[in-house]
């Protein structure tokens, strides 16, 4: 009977052990919680009380909220109540506003894209356009920002644009009514090659209505002709909703297939997501094209379809963020976008590449599993951390220092609106590559273009430095300046096929939509093209994904 007591009192003593060891972690976290708030506060008040010069109080907060938060990651951010329409252009994919995307063209900021079926373009908004007025405020390359909140609006209501045209020749004022403005997630979806079965989607978005644009496109295609292939195109894609991702994936992987697992802080807060209908694309050759910009949702498209070998992921390495926000709403029209959970691809591999616990005294973790090697379902090697990795690693960047010098002067773009308003009504599918070579060098002539290569910015640094010291060598680098300033015109003729590519390709936009200005980039695009290539070679597609 002692025997039994004795035993009762050890599991007793064992049990009282347990519950007290869990409610005593649990009230140290609320008792540490309830310190700290309780110090903040009387921080924040004998400062916004006491000191020497007045505080706002509301912008003292917010500062300290910004501060606070800047210790996690970039991702968990907190969102005022200004920044409300940024919500719903994030979860939604719409907004109050006229359709037009802007951007600096120099010290100018400028029309570069006009929505298809709204105000904007209804009333005759054009590329290239310079704002120069928004809601009766002066704009300028200094307050572009401040573009957004006075053109964005309750749809309904009105807003003035004030623009110059044809080389500043034109000042046009629009009276442009607000309206829904839904994004497009689509920025391209049509056969390429024209007459070829191959139709290439351009996903620049994973707003809430991605899926069923996709859906809708494909089943439109697919009316028009059978679809042989597709180039998904996920290059600059930022990401979006996750739900969303799930469902892209839904068209192209087969059911009940794994796409994406979630793991929070918890064991116990882990999601599996699987394909849930049968594909909509069935077995149709897939190519997916990434680069550093694709992030988020398009890795979890991308490492779903690596993981099953569903179709071949081309381009260079992803960005890799493997985290998972959360929009949680707060009081005062607020939010808070927080990162709650990790993600991982089908094969069990995070890509995350930044650690952001690394250093810091804030974020308890043991941090980021090291790279691991984990398999596809046809046993190809794949790895974690850092990003997705191509399949097959294809480079696309401007490869003459003159064509970048133009591109980032923004040359091809003011150059397309000059020859759009001087022959309006041109054919563009008439076009000369040769006469419009000799205009477009005219244009520069005449804006008193000046390139300097590599080799000439060292030379002017070292004449900079001897013309003192040794002027007799000063003259001697200057004759060698001379020489490669004649360069130009070797360098012009031996990459005019990229130079004119980025000229039709800016003209095409102005005569025959967006989308024909991705047709035309789509020529010189290599990693478009080497997609093509890959696709019409079988023997090539299969070997590359382990099928035998």
């Amino acid at each position: 009977m002692k025997k039994f007591k004795m035993k009762l009192f050890l599991t007793g003593s064992i049990l009282i052990l347990l519950l007290t060891g869990f409610y005593a972690g649990t009230s140290d976290i609320y008792f540490e919680i309830s310190k700290n708030l309780e110090l903040f506060g009387r921080v924040y008040k004998e400062i916004s009380i006491h000191y020497v010069d007045e505080v706002d109080p509301e912008q003292f907060m917010r500062a300290g909220i910004r501060g606070m938060l800047s210790s996690l990651d970039p991702y968990t951010i907190f969102i005022d109540e200004k920044k409300k329409e940024d919500i719903d252009l994030i979860t939604n994919g719409k907004y109050g506003g006229i359709g037009i995307s802007i951007g600096v063209r120099g010290d100018d900021v400028t029309v570069v894209e006009i929505m298809d079926g709204y105000s904007a373009q209804r009333q005759g908004v054009q590329i290239g356009d310079i704002i120069i007025e928004a809601g009766g405020v002066l704009i300028n390359s200094e307050n572009v920002d401040d573009i957004s909140s006075l053109v964005k609006g309750e749809p309904g209501t009105t807003v003035g644009l004030r623009i110059v045209r044809n080389e500043l020749n034109d000042t046009i004022s629009f009276d442009l009514v607000r309206e829904e403005v839904i994004v497009k997630n689509l920025t391209f979806a049509g056969f390429y090659p024209e007459n070829s079965n191959n139709v290439v989607l351009k996903l620049s978005n994973f707003s809430r209505s991605a899926s069923d644009e996709l859906k809708n496109t494909l089943r439109e295609l697919k009316a028009q002709k059978e679809i042989h292939s597709v180039i998904l195109d996920l290059r600059n894609n930022p990401g979006g909703l996750l739900d969303i991702a799930v469902d892209i994936c839904n068209k192209f992987i087969k059911k009940d297939q794994l796409i994406v697992t979630t793991k929070g802080r918890d064991d116990s807060d882990l999601k599996s997501y699987y394909s849930m209908e049968e594909p909509l694309m069935g077995n149709t050759d897939l190519i997916v094209l990434i680069n550093g910009g694709s992030a988020s949702a398009s890795e979890i498209v991308a490492g779903a379809i690596q993981d099953h070998d569903r179709g071949i992921i081309l381009g260079t390495k992803s960005f890799g963020k493997g985290l998972v926000q959360t929009i949680t709403p707060l009081s005062f029209n607020t939010s808070l976008k927080i990162t709650t959970a990790k993600y991982y691809t089908p094969s069990g591999r995070s890509i995350q590449k930044v650690d952001y616990s690394e250093d810091s005294d804030v974020i308890k973790t043991d941090g980021l599993e090291s790279e691991l090697s984990f398999l596809t379902d046809n046993q190809r090697e794949v790895f974690s951390r850092g990003g997705i990795t191509p399949d097959t690693t294809v480079d696309y960047s401007v490869n003459g220092d003159l064509t970048r010098d133009l591109l980032a002067k923004g040359y091809f773009f003011k150059f397309a609106n000059y020859y759009y308003y001087k022959y309006p009504t041109q054919e563009f599918s008439q076009l000369d590559d040769q006469k419009l070579l000799s205009e477009f060098n005219d244009y520069l002539k005449n804006d008193n273009y000046i390139y300097q290569s590599g080799a000439e910015k060292e030379i002017v640094k070292l004449i900079n430095e001897v013309s003192v010291k040794d002027p007799k060598l000063a003259d001697e680098l200057k004759a060698i300046e001379s020489e490669l300033e004649k360069l130009y015109n070797s360098e012009y003729r031996l990459f005019e096929d990229e130079i004119i590519g980025e000229i039709k390709a800016e003209l095409a936009s102005r005569y025959i939509g967006i989308e024909g200005r991705f047709v035309e980039q789509f020529s010189i695009d290599t990693q478009i093209q080497t997609a093509i290539n890959v696709l019409s070679n079988k023997d090539l597609y299969n070997n590359l994904l382990n099928i035998r």
